[in-house]
């Protein structure tokens, strides 16, 4: 047997003796049984404040000393509680501030019942994983509501009286949760855009319903694993189209809100069996990827502006889908052709709901918005001031009869199609005042007339074509000048010592001027005009040598600038038609009224263009007459 080094020696004199050991263990048992009693005891204390601030029924018996003994009470092996469930019993009430000092406990079920009160804080319930409190008459909650609840897996907190508040951002703590339902609970805000796997990696279901929540769906759910989204009866709107990447859904419900726009391609959500969106505002054709979806059973689209033809599913799916506005009533049966294209370009304009409110039925010639027909081929796309978003879609060269398109003062971007150019009798295509790209506009043949001022333009060098872009041909062949006033412009003649009352004349008359002005027109150094002086001529030549013409004239020649006159649009103000007794036709370019028009600058670049324009001649425009004496 080795011999004992001095090392080692000291290593065995430095361990306890047996006993010493034996008694250490004994203390740390006692240290440990100490503490778990005085926990069991703390959950003693609260269970007893429990007791007395909840007015218990007959059936419910709680008079045992031992709470772990207590009906609805559950505790583990250190009398620990670890569940409380006081359902459906009618309890009235309130809870105590020092329930979160039940560090253990796990289920708390109170629903169905009558307390009221605040919901105290529970932030220290660390190890809760299922908190139930709907149906009851709690009037508040903490605003740490969810902080350290990192266990936390359902939360039902529906009908309860709160007043309003909004859905806390440390949800994101609760980083278990798989349900979380909050109905009926006067929630209002929005919903908050962290309900993504990222933050909520369990989250499987979500129920927001019969709220007072606004504005639209949060990016995040595209992120999400959500299998049930329950957010009907809201105040919610926008784009539904999240949906289509919200690719778990089983479930969806969004009845009785504002949701606009069409169905998404939802032909991902292959384990989607709910979908009801019955009382919104969704428009656009319902797409064949989802009426082909084989897992659907329920399917409500009643009281929509749903457009095309009435979808058909499979006979398994139960379909509620009266009140839109499709183009007719059988299932499956296709729309007229006209009616197809047409739709097709409104989905360029991402289905307007005014074009779905007054595009409806299976004949486009019949009262629909902006559309004009000779006499069953349509010969005018007129949506002018319709407050258009989107693209101009090539599907308007499906249209071959075409002779306008006038989509003038609306909000679209991108470029012209060249598949218009194709159109055998297009005569107008009106596009300005959006904010489309003028920079590669496609070569039309010279009869197309193709309007785009007050556009995109190219960036700046759109500044310095300004000056092209006011003089090229209007609808009556000439473009206005920008300034107060009235500017009269006439076709030049051949032989200008024998002109009479012009053919066509441009007039430009300041939106602000009375009734009773009159204004008087200086003529411009190389203008041809003369004029009969008849009797019933409503203009006149005074000592000056100017023109005069009455802005009453004016009114009652355009019928008080009414919409039916309407030519068009030019970079400042609407041009309207009409003609004087004398038979002389012109067209009234009634000017808005800016500040930026008289200064000093306007004024400027008014003078200039006088100059440019009384030296410029071309088949295609016409001479300048006359301006604003004043200027």
């Amino acid at each position: 047997m080795p011999r004992k080094t001095l090392e080692d020696k000291k290593k065995v004199s430095l361990l306890p003796p047996p006993r010493s050991r034996k008694m250490s263990h004994l203390f740390l048992l006692c240290l440990l049984l100490s503490f778990l009693n005085f926990a069991a005891s703390q959950d003693d204390v609260v269970m007893q404040a429990l007791k007395s601030s909840l007015n218990l029924t007959s059936d419910v018996d709680w008079s045992n000393p031992n709470p772990c003994k207590w009906v609805t009470v559950q505790c583990d092996g250190s009398s620990r509680v670890t569940g409380i469930q006081l359902k459906q019993k009618g309890i009235r009430g309130t809870l105590p501030p020092n329930l979160q000092n039940l560090s253990e406990l796990v289920i708390l079920e109170l629903f169905s019942n009558k307390i009221s009160g605040p919901i105290p804080d529970l932030s220290g319930l660390t190890n809760l994983q299922t908190l139930n409190l709907h149906d009851n008459l709690f009037i508040s909650t903490p605003e740490n509501l969810f902080s350290g609840m990192n266990s936390l897996e359902e939360v039902y907190l529906d009908d309860n009286p709160f007043p309003s508040w909004e859905i806390p951002e440390t949800v994101k703590e609760a980083t278990s949760l798989k349900n979380l339902s909050l109905v009926n609970c006067n929630l209002t805000g929005s919903i908050p855009d962290f309900f993504s796997s990222e933050t909520l990696p369990s989250l499987a279901s979500l129920n927001l319903s019969r709220n007072n929540l606004h504005g639209g769906l949060p990016s995040s759910f595209a992120a999400s694993s959500l299998q049930q989204l329950y957010l009907n009866g809201q105040q919610l709107n926008g784009s539904i189209s999240v949906l289509q990447n919200m690719t778990s859904l089983v479930e969806v419900v969004l009845q009785g809100n504002a949701f606009s726009g069409p169905i998404p391609d939802l032909s991902g959500l292959q384990s989607l069996r709910l979908f009801n969106v019955r009382d919104n505002q969704l428009t656009g054709v319902v797409p064949p990827s989802f009426t082909g979806l084989k897992s659907l059973t329920v399917v409500n689209l009643t009281n929509n502006l749903f457009q095309g033809p009435t979808p058909l599913f499979q006979k398994s799916v139960s379909v509620d889908a009266v009140t839109n506005s499709f183009c007719l009533d059988t299932a499956g049966v296709p729309c007229d052709p006209r009616v197809d294209t047409l739709l097709s370009i409104a989905e360029s304009f991402n289905y307007p709901m005014k074009l779905a409110m007054r595009w409806k039925g299976n004949d486009p010639c019949h009262s629909w918005l902006g559309i004009a027909c000779s006499p069953s081929n349509i010969t005018v796309v007129n949506l002018g001031r319709q407050e258009l978003t989107g693209t101009i879609s090539p599907s308007f060269a499906k249209l071959d009869s075409l002779e306008t398109i006038n989509l003038h003062s609306n909000q679209l971007t991108g470029s012209i199609p060249t598949e218009l150019t194709t159109l055998p009798k297009l005569r107008i295509l009106d596009v300005s005042h959006n904010n489309i790209s003028y920079c590669d506009v496609p070569k039309f043949s010279a009869s197309v007339k193709v309007l785009t001022s007050g556009g995109g333009g190219c960036g700046e060098s759109s500044k310095k074509s300004s000056i092209v872009k006011i003089i090229l041909p209007v609808v009556v062949g000439a473009l206005c000048l920008i300034g107060l006033g009235v500017c009269l412009y006439a076709k030049r003649r051949r032989r200008p010592a024998k002109v009479q009352s012009p053919n066509t004349n441009m007039v430009i008359h300041p939106h602000h001027s009375g009734d009773s002005d009159a204004i008087e027109l200086a003529v411009a150094a190389e203008s041809s005009y003369s004029h009969s002086g008849s009797a019933n001529s409503d203009i006149h030549v005074v000592e000056s040598g100017n023109l005069v013409i009455s802005i009453q004239v004016l009114r009652s020649v355009t019928n008080n600038f009414s919409e039916e006159n309407i030519l068009g649009t030019g970079g400042f103000g609407v041009v309207y038609k009409g003609e004087l007794n004398d038979g002389t036709k012109i067209a009234v370019k009634r000017m808005e009224s800016s500040a930026s028009v008289v200064s000093d600058k306007g004024l400027a670049e008014f003078k200039s263009e006088i100059d440019v324009l009384t030296k410029m001649r071309h088949r295609h425009l016409v001479a300048l007459l006359g301006f604003p004496s004043y200027f």
